[in-house]
Order: structure tokens, then sequence, then C-alpha cells
């Protein structure tokens, strides 16, 4: 990528900050000490220990023969960042994110969550330093996601309701940028995902990006080349770039983002806004977003509450505009198929965000090609979705 990319936290038009002014302070420490940190050998050794000996990096890249079979592709293998701790890719930039607040002097944390998964990985990074934290959540997804609330507050972070708007991750976004307005001197702000004003799409981009890094060595030993496709799920898309971002230079090697087209995209209820959505402001950044013809943040759907958000990171928007990168939609009914299909053929259990991914593998399989050698990055485990599961499949 440019330079002027990375010195402007733009993303050709997409990105920046617009943000109040008593933010651009935080924003610029936070800057500031993420230039220090990534040159400072010692803090990029810290993250490494912390990376293998906490999380349990590195995740496997396994062969998912039956399902490759099942679906006529030559070869799937998957990414497994569902055997993290924590359960999800969340937990990489929730570490980094703690160790630049503790560098900062910060000993509260305060974070958004749709899916609970970065919640949980906020309060276990808060529970791992000693450091106070609270959780933002929407009301309609603390219903939904209920094991992954027990697991915050077990893990002594508070759990704060809220119940504006549509009660899910935007607006659980939104109070939390609230709160880090009026409490930016003691208080680090760990968005959970690649959106967000700069630096946020810039540091959670590359705290993730030891997916794509771990996958192309992994796969480089396997197979002696690379893959053909990369294949991830989008909302705010943190897994989906941390997997694209390493392979960005190879041109050869297609990525394939597939958002929530929820219950269609003709209904309106959908989170699709790479598909269906147009350029605006949301959240302190410029992307694609859903809003209505008068500038109006619309309201967003998905069966998978992590992928419930009215907007995408301005880096996927990018890659969508110079065509580095193809972005299909799975609707509800789909995205349940592919939690089937991977959870019988392989005895892996996907979170519903995971399963969007699997299921364009069998709607697009012609697209790809039987003789093609694919990467599909199963960001999450499944266990936080059963309650939903039981009730859509009538189990």
């Amino acid at each position: 990528m440019s330079k002027i990319i990375k010195q402007t936290g733009r993303f050709g038009p997409f990105g920046g900050k617009f943000v109040p002014e008593t933010l651009i302070y935080a924003l610029e420490e936070l800057d500031k000490e993420y230039r220090k940190a990534k040159r400072d050998v010692k803090f990029r050794k810290q993250l490494a220990v912390y990376f293998r000996e906490y999380a349990g990096r590195p995740t496997g890249l396994y062969l998912a023969k039956r399902l490759s079979k099942e679906l006529g592709i030559a070869k799937i293998y998957l990414k497994r960042e569902d055997l993290l701790h924590t359960g999800a890719h969340k937990i990489n930039n929730a570490l980094g994110q703690v160790l630049l607040a503790l560098r900062m002097h910060k000993r509260r944390l305060i974070a958004e969550t749709g899916a609970g998964q970065h919640g949980v990985a906020t309060a276990t990074v808060a529970a791992l330093f000693g450091l106070k934290c609270d959780i933002y959540m929407g009301e309609e997804d603390i219903i939904r996601q209920s094991p992954n609330v027990l697991r915050m507050k077990l893990l002594g972070a508070r759990v704060i309701p809220v119940t504006s708007g549509t009660k899910t991750l935007k607006d659980a976004m939104t109070e939390a940028l609230r709160d880090w307005v009026t409490n930016v001197r003691d208080t680090h702000y760990v968005i959970g995902t690649v959106a967000g004003p700069y630096p946020y799409p810039d540091l959670v981009r590359d705290f993730q990006s030891i997916i794509g890094k771990e996958a192309r060595q992994q796969i480089l030993a396997k197979e002696k080349r690379l893959p053909d496709y990369l294949v991830a799920c989008v909302g705010g898309g943190s897994n989906a770039l941390g997997l694209f971002a390493p392979f960005f230079n190879d041109h050869a090697v297609k990525m394939i983002g597939v958002e929530a087209a929820g219950q269609g995209l003709k209904t309106g209820k959908h989170s699709a806004s790479l598909s269906a959505g147009s350029m605006g402001v949301l959240h302190g950044s410029m992307s694609l977003v859903l809003e209505d013809k008068f500038g109006q943040i619309k309201n967003a759907y998905s069966i998978a509450a992590g992928l419930d958000y009215p907007g995408v990171g301005p880096e996927h928007a990018y890659y969508r505009q110079i065509k580095r990168a193809q972005y299909v939609s799975v609707n509800d009914r789909q995205a349940l198929e592919g939690f089937s299909l991977l959870s019988k053929t392989e005895g892996i259990i996907p979170a519903l965000e995971s399963s969007h991914a699997i299921a364009y593998l069998k709607s697009g399989r012609k697209i790809i090609g039987k003789n093609s050698l694919v990467i599909l990055c199963l960001s999450g485990r499944g266990d936080k979705d059963l309650d939903i599961i039981a009730k859509e499949l009538k189990i």
C-alpha cells in the first residue's frame, strides 16, 4: 500500500478523522504511541509472547477434506481463529490495544460489542492486567448473545445495556464514543474492528494481520504455492482484512469478502454496506454506509450479531473501489445452511458470522472453480449462537 495511505490515514477517498474536537488529542496521542510501539523491539516481542503463550498462536491451517469433497472444490483450508483463547480472532486486537493503553498509562478500558466476542476479549485483557472495564452492548444483542454477557461479567467487566436506536452494535459504538469524549484522560477505547477514526483502521488491521502472515507461511509450507482465493466474512471487517492485507501485493490471489444479506437486499433488512451502501460518515470515518436520501444512517440487520452494522471499515471500501477484492452477500437462510454444512462435514461448529463465508463457498463454487486452492478465515466458534441456532433450526 502507498505511503500516502499510511501517512494520512486515508484509503483513497475513504478513512479520515471526523470526531468532536475533544477526541482529537486522544487520537493523536494514540497515533503517536502506536508509531513508537511499532518501532519498539520490546513491544513487538512482548506482543508476540502474549500471542503465543496466552492467546494460543499460531492457529492451525486445517485442510477440510470432507467439506472440499462435498462442495467439489479441490482444497479448502480453514484458518482456525476459532481455536484462540476466548473463541475468536478478537483477542489479537485486544492484546495489542491493551499494551498500548498501558504505555499511555490508561487504567480503564471501554469497548463496544455486538456478538460479544470483542467484549469478552476486552474484558479478558482487562482482567489480565488489572484494569477497569466497561462494555457497551445493545439491549437486543444482550438477549441474543447471553452466554458472552455472562462471560464478560465473570471476567469482572460491567456490561452497560444500550437502549437507543436498534439496540445493536451501531448504537453500542455510539455510546462508547460518548463515554470516551468525557473520560479521555484515564480511558482507552478499544475499538473492535477496522472502522472508526484514524488511527484505528490502521492499528486494528496491523494487529489482525497476524492471521494472514501465518496463513501465508503455512500454505507455502503445505502446498508450495499461494492460494487462489481468500474468503472471509465482513461486518466491520477486521478478520477479513487481517487475512487479506498480507496478500495485498499478490495480485494472483483473489479476495472475497462475504457480507450479511439478512432477509434479502431488496427487503432493506440487511447489513451489506459494500454491496448496497453509499459514501458517508459513520463513527468518525468516511466509508460505505447504509443511509437514506437525507444522509441518515439506516438500521442494519443480520442473524449474526457481529455482522449487524450499517457500515464497513474504510480500507475495505478502498479495496472494492480499486477492485482488489470482490464483495458478495449471503442471506440468513444460506448462513444457517453454511453452519450446518461445516458442523456435519468437519465436526467444527462455526460462529454465525463465519457461517456466511462457509455458505458462499457453496453458492459461489462455480465462480471459485473445482481446481482452486482456498483459504477461509474461520473467525470464531459457534458456542455463543447455539440458542439462535436451536430456535431457527427447530432443534
